[in-house]
């Protein structure tokens, strides 16, 4: 399951390749050995401690877990007879760590017989000797959005996160703890040479300075705690849960784990869009976790498939508007509408800060949307009658293909009979979201009842379009292809609203979509195709079955 996700992932992240190393001399580097051969046998011991660097190995309470005899590469002993150790225990905590602070974990792995505090000067050998550390405490990001009922002030929220919101703002950062962690002591023994160790496995194999060979490596491996699994330390906490393991790991699936710890290069783009990340893995893990294998691979391919229908569908509705040279058929208010919704969008996801991805991708579409106005209107720099005397006046004139044809009169009808129910609709629903909802102003609001209307009764908009080939009786000036894709990315939605939990207003918004198209399907069986009728290229049907001389 873990190569599933390496695999994906590495078509997105390729290392750069390894560059050729020498020695001093010009000469390539030598091949390097492992300091602890097959079978040697280890002591374990693991200290817990709130230095970074830990000297305190005479304190007896900062000693977590101490294990004799263990043997490396073994893989049937064990009380699972799998080569792993589990300790369990509760771990002290001070003030100082309630209030924040960090908390570390130091492993040291000794041949048998010596021990790992450099002061025993007769026990204490440096190349028998590996050491590795980490704060295994994880700061994460709580906000705390300040909402209210706009007309009565009263709010659902807990008066103590209202009480820390006001003391340390909306975003406050809290340290958190996972109860669960495993050492891994990659079974390895590779002649790896300095210098050409391949990312991002060079960060973890540790070289020795004189000898030139290099220590075990040592893998703390927290790939399956769930975020969902953490909690915050506060000074309710007095002792810490704790389950350590330790297991033997391959090469192989090493390299898996560390490559899908290694940080996303796009963490440039902010801490946000990083633990956006982390929630995101946390749902293919669970998937992976719950999923049955079968219906995993169908979700996979289907998930593709998705990608190659949704790309097919914007490249078709680019050709589709670019090479249009008529507007008959076509419902322009509809693209209008289009803009203002995708601008409800962005507006509604820039309020509630939606990851960096999210807002770029719709402010793509936002662009898209606007493009289309210049294709069905004539868009213009009014110079002569400026907008406060500085900036160009923009007309917008409806093209002669819309004005002089009958589209203009039904597109006026249906938009005239849409309002009827449109209206309405949009003052019970703000009503409604004044009432019984909270916001975190007037201007939230706004936007959040414009943007829960649009999904709540978006498909209405579509009613227009439907209205035309209604009068019309003919369907010839739809972009087909387009609507194909869009309605096949439909379906595959449906297939994910129902088998991944999803709000029940999504589900709704799918099935609405699927309704539409049927209507769409139903006008297009009813409505033959025209022969006579010129399409958006110039070519009549006639012209295509009439026989070459």
């Amino acid at each position: 399951r873990i190569f599933i996700i390496w695999a994906i992932s590495s078509w997105f992240r390729r290392g750069p390749a390894p560059q050729e190393q020498s020695s001093t001399g010009g000469t390539p580097r030598a091949p390097s050995r492992n300091l602890f051969p097959k079978d040697t046998l280890m002591d374990l011991y693991v200290y817990i401690s709130e230095h970074e660097h830990f000297t305190d190995f005479n304190v007896s309470s900062a000693l977590f877990w101490q294990k004799r005899d263990l043997v490396y590469g073994d893989w049937t002993s064990g009380d699972n007879a799998d080569g792993c150790y589990e300790h369990y225990g509760e771990v002290d905590i001070s003030q100082s760590v309630q209030q924040n602070g960090s908390i570390y974990i130091h492993v040291y792995f000794t041949k048998s017989g010596f021990h790992p505090d450099p002061r025993q000067k007769n026990l204490y050998r440096r190349l028998a000797t590996v050491h590795t550390s980490r704060m295994i405490n994880k700061y994460k990001r709580r906000r705390f959005q300040k909402t209210k009922n706009l007309l009565t002030g009263e709010t659902e929220a807990d008066p103590e996160m209202i009480k820390r919101a006001e003391d340390y703002g909306p975003v406050e950062v809290i340290s958190h703890w996972h109860p669960n962690l495993t050492i891994n002591m990659v079974d390895d023994h590779t002649p790896w040479v300095k210098g050409s160790v391949p990312p991002p496995l060079d960060q973890y194999v540790k070289f020795d300075a004189i000898s030139g060979d290099y220590y075990p490596i040592l893998y703390f491996n927290d790939y399956w705690n769930l975020q969902k699994d953490y909690f915050p330390i506060n000074e309710t906490l007095q002792r810490l849960p704790f389950r350590l393991s330790f297991c033997p790991l391959s090469l192989w699936r090493w390299q898996l784990y560390a490559a899908q710890s290694t940080k996303s290069p796009w963490n440039f783009l902010g801490e946000d869009l990083y633990e956006q990340s982390d929630e995101e893995q946390d749902s293919v893990k669970v998937a992976l976790l719950e999923t049955n294998p079968y219906l995993l691979a169908l979700t996979i391919i289907v998930s593709i498939v998705h990608s190659i229908f949704e790309f097919l569908a914007f490249k078709n509705d680019i050709q589709f508007w670019n090479s249009r040279q008529s507007l008959e058929g076509l419902s322009v208010r509809s693209v209008f509408f289009g803009v203002f919704q995708s601008l409800v969008v962005l507006l509604y996801i820039l309020d509630n800060e939606t990851n960096f991805v999210v807002q770029v991708s719709v402010f793509i579409g936002l662009l898209i949307d606007l493009w289309k106005i210049t294709k069905v209107m004539d868009v213009r720099l009014d110079r002569e009658n400026k907008v406060a005397g500085v900036f160009p006046r923009i007309t917008f004139k409806d093209k002669s293909t819309y004005v002089e044809s009958s589209t203009k009169v039904y597109d006026d009808m249906a938009f005239r009979y849409l309002s009827w129910i449109l209206f309405p609709l949009l003052g019970c629903y703000a009503v409604y979201s004044l009432l019984y909802l909270e916001h975190k102003g007037w201007y939230s609001w706004v936007l959040s009842m414009l943007y829960g209307f649009l999904l709540t009764f978006g498909f209405i908009t579509m009613t227009p379009q439907l209205f035309i080939n209604y009068k019309l009786k003919s369907v010839a000036h739809l972009p087909w292809r387009m609507l194909t894709y869009k309605a096949l990315n439909t379906f595959i939605d449906d297939l994910f609203a129902f088998v991944i939990k999803m709000p029940m207003m999504y589900r709704i918004g799918c099935l609405r979509d699927d309704v539409v198209f049927f209507i769409y399907l139903y006008q297009r069986w009813i409505y033959r195709v025209d022969l006579t009728r010129v399409n958006e290229f110039g070519v009549s049907g006639e012209d295509q079955v009439s026989p070459r001389p």
